[in-house]
C-alpha cells in the first residue's frame, strides 16, 4: 500500500497538508490491533535510517480506523527526537482524522520505553481527549520488533 503523502513543509515553514492517496479509503488498511499499524509502519520506514536515527512519525486514522496517511514529523539524532505535540495535533486535525498512533523508533534496538517516551504519550493523550481526538496507541519501532503502551495497558 502506498500511504498517503499528507505534509509537506514549505521554504517559508508553513505547513501545507493534502491528501494525495492513489487508492480509496476502502483500500487502505483498516487497524484493529498493534500488529496491523506495526506492519503499516515499517513498511513506510526508511531502513537507512532505521537503526541511526530516532525519527517521530503520525498515522492518522479515519472514523473506521482506516489509516489516512502516515506522517515524517520530525527526525533527530542517535539519542532521541524532539516532537511538538501541537504540531501532532494540528496534523491531526488539518487530515480530519478521528483518531491517531503515534510512533518513533530507538536506533539502539532497545524496546523499552523511556521516561521522555512515557511523558510524551500522556501529553498527547491529555491533548487527544481535549480534542475529542483519541490516541489509539504509541508504538516504539525497530526492526526486529515493536512495543505497545496500548498493548502494555500504558495508555
Amino acid at each position: 500500500m502506498e500511504t498517503s503523502n499528507i505534509n509537506s513543509l514549505s521554504q517559508d515553514s508553513e505547513i501545507e497538508l493534502s491528501n494525495r492517496s492513489k487508492v480509496s479509503l476502502s483500500q487502505c488498511p483498516k487497524i484493529a490491533c498493534s500488529r496491523q499499524a506495526y506492519s503499516v509502519l515499517i513498511e513506510g520506514w526508511d531502513k537507512d535510517k532505521i537503526e541511526f536515527l530516532e525519527q517521530f512519525k503520525v498515522m492518522v486514522l479515519n472514523k473506521a480506523n482506516r489509516v489516512i496517511g502516515v506522517l515524517l514529523l520530525g527526525t533527530g539524532s542517535v539519542a532521541g527526537v524532539t516532537v511538538d505535540v501541537k504540531l501532532i495535533m494540528f496534523t491531526a486535525m488539518k487530515s480530519n482524522a478521528s483518531g491517531i498512533i503515534i510512533s518513533h523508533n530507538h536506533s539502539s534496538g532497545n524496546l523499552t520505553p523511556s521516561k521522555q517516551d512515557k511523558l510524551l504519550t500522556q501529553k498527547v493523550k491529555e491533548a487527544g481527549e481535549i480534542l475529542d481526538l483519541p490516541l489509539l496507541d504509541h508504538i516504539i519501532v525497530t526492526q526486529e520488533g515493536y512495543f505497545s503502551f496500548s498493548d502494555e495497558g500504558l495508555l
